[in-house]
């Protein structure tokens, strides 16, 4: 052990344990990146987090949360001290009256899901996947596909977040609001988010139906009903076919109705697809083809038209399987634009460049199917807006997945100049990226450009940080401008290098922490939101307490 630690963890209250071991590695879900971090602790308390933090500003080392690890990106990577949170998954308090329940911040969505379930409750909507925390989930900015629900954040009523000088604070949209709109998208750089008060709604059923139309058909009812017919709408875009998948669903009383099975769906097509999609990576000219294999064996569609349905449980029936590794690049655009979107990157997949306007080469580029069409609406929201929310402030917000399957973790050729190209044509028409995607042409000015309240998280995250304890070089490279701060902060993690991983693809990211230095503020001293807010640190025993008293 590091004789620092072992001196700083002599001077700290032993009846508090530390949790931490040595030699873990850490990964991505994809896959994509690797890390090793120093140390992997899992604290089981408010105590024990305390504890971490202080111990890592003693000792001048970087705090990385991390769940699931389901960003693609090094955003989580470390070679310093890594938080993991699932010993930190209690219900505090459900009110079935109001539907308002209080978590602890390291629950993961599937157990959330199954204990609001047992309470007849459900979250209001959800994403592609329930693997991920609900403390990371909300702080990327996650969300669902329906234009009557938001952003995930929408539906958390307030927070307490651990901050970088060991105390804990409370935010919600009457105390502290300038941390809480922060700290809604908070990237992983302000603090441990501690505590979520989350607004659940009745438990429901969904009934869906999937059904094959052209592309045209699609773009023609764009401005009818196709978004608002149902509470929940998705559209899967088979571009070589010109052929897209319309999902819809409906809440429903109807007792629960499988949909229809078929070898495809169990571990047979699995891995048959898992193979094809490999030779596609060698000859990838096979994709076309390969395209309209998976139309018609895992939707069982060969005809516009053709249809299938079910009745599940509401929040699994909302979740879907994104089966392998796998490359992923999403952003939001102002849902008009999402035709022109559509068809100009259609042309550009078939060689139009009039239409296309892309100043990109396609050739001998070929990219994987469905591309994924969602939407969503946070411009109804009453409460305050995330400072870093990348949907549209004033209309239903579009967006475009273009993922790309890493089959075996081999990648995908020319999937840099498939992503140029894409986020070229975002760019123009005004989008912005998934905080947790694989975007890679973004500058800093651009970011900056992009959300007019970057300013106002950066002052808020400076305030509570000041020392970089929760800053890596993925915040530095995308967020933290040179023009204001060119000094490396006191605690700040920046990349040394990254190198292949040695089997499973992906790369090898290695960390430098910065010489001990110490900060122009300290980062001991008392935390004010510039409004006189009291923090509200507990001690041990009441911590324990609290915690003791769960549903």
């Amino acid at each position: 052990m590091d004789p620092q630690l072992q001196r700083e963890l002599s001077q700290i209250d032993n009846q508090v344990p530390f949790r931490a071991s040595a030699n873990h590695r850490h990964h991505t879900w994809a896959k994509t990146y690797y890390s090793f971090p120093e140390l992997y602790i899992q604290p089981h308390s408010t105590a024990e987090i305390r504890k971490t933090v202080n111990l890592a500003r003693r000792c001048r080392r970087r705090l990385v949360v991390v769940g699931c690890g389901h960003s693609p990106s090094d955003l989580t990577c470390t070679s310093s001290w890594m938080v993991n949170l699932d010993h930190y998954n209690k219900i505090l308090d459900i009110d079935k009256a109001s539907k308002v329940v209080v978590m602890q911040a390291g629950i993961r969505l599937y157990d959330l899901i199954a204990q609001l379930r047992e309470n007849g409750l459900a979250m209001p909507n959800l994403g592609s996947i329930d693997n991920q925390s609900i403390a990371g989930a909300f702080a990327t900015a996650t969300h669902g596909s329906s234009t009557r629900h938001g952003i995930l954040s929408q539906s958390v009523l307030s927070l307490r977040m651990m901050l970088a000088n060991g105390h804990e604070v409370s935010c919600s949209a009457s105390e502290n609001e300038d941390l809480f709109r922060a700290a809604l998208v908070s990237l992983g750089a302000l603090g441990i988010v501690t505590e979520v008060t989350f607004q659940a709604v009745s438990g429901f059923n969904v009934q869906w139906s999937q059904s094959l139309h052209p592309l045209e058909e699609i773009i023609g009812d764009w401005k009818k009903d196709l978004w608002t017919q149902t509470e929940f709408t998705r559209i899967w875009w088979l571009p070589y076919k010109k052929k897209a998948v319309k999902w819809r669903a409906e809440k429903t009383n109807e007792d629960i109705r499988p949909q229809p099975s078929s070898w495809w769906t169990g571990a047979l097509g699995f891995h048959a697809y898992h193979t094809l999609l490999y030779i596609s990576t060698w000859f990838p000219s096979i994709l076309p083809a390969l395209e309209m294999f998976v139309l018609n064996v895992q939707y069982g569609f060969r005809h516009d038209g053709d249809r299938t349905t079910a009745v599940q449980e509401g929040q699994s029936g909302l979740l879907m399987n994104c089966l392998y590794s796998q490359f992923v690049n999403e952003w939001a655009i102002p849902l008009s634009k999402g035709p022109e979107a559509i068809m100009r990157l259609s042309a550009w997949f078939h060689g139009d460049d009039e239409i296309a306007q892309i100043p990109y080469d396609l050739g001998g580029l070929y990219v994987h199917a469905p591309i994924e069409v969602r939407v969503t609406d946070t411009s109804t929201s009453s409460g305050p807006r995330p400072y870093l929310d990348n949907t549209v402030p004033d209309g239903p917000t579009l967006y475009l997945n273009a993922t790309l399957y890493r089959p075996y973790g081999t990648d995908p050729p020319h999937w840099r100049r498939y992503y140029e190209a894409f986020e070229w044509l975002m760019k123009e028409l005004g989008g912005r990226p998934h905080w947790a995607k694989n975007f890679s042409s973004v500058t800093k000015d651009e970011f900056h450009g992009m959300y007019p309240h970057m300013k106002d998280w950066l002052r808020v995250r400076n305030q509570v940080d000041p020392d970089g304890v929760f800053v890596g070089d993925w915040h530095r490279r995308h967020l933290l401008p040179d023009t204001v701060q060119k000094r490396i902060l006191p605690l700040e993690e920046r990349v040394a290098r990254t190198e292949p991983a040695k089997s499973g693809g992906g790369l090898n990211w290695f960390g430098q922490l910065p010489a001990k230095s110490s900060s122009p503020y300290s980062s001991e001293e008392s935390f004010d939101m510039m409004h006189e807010a009291k923090l509200e640190e507990e001690d041990t025993g009441k911590a324990k307490a609290q915690e003791e008293d769960v549903v």
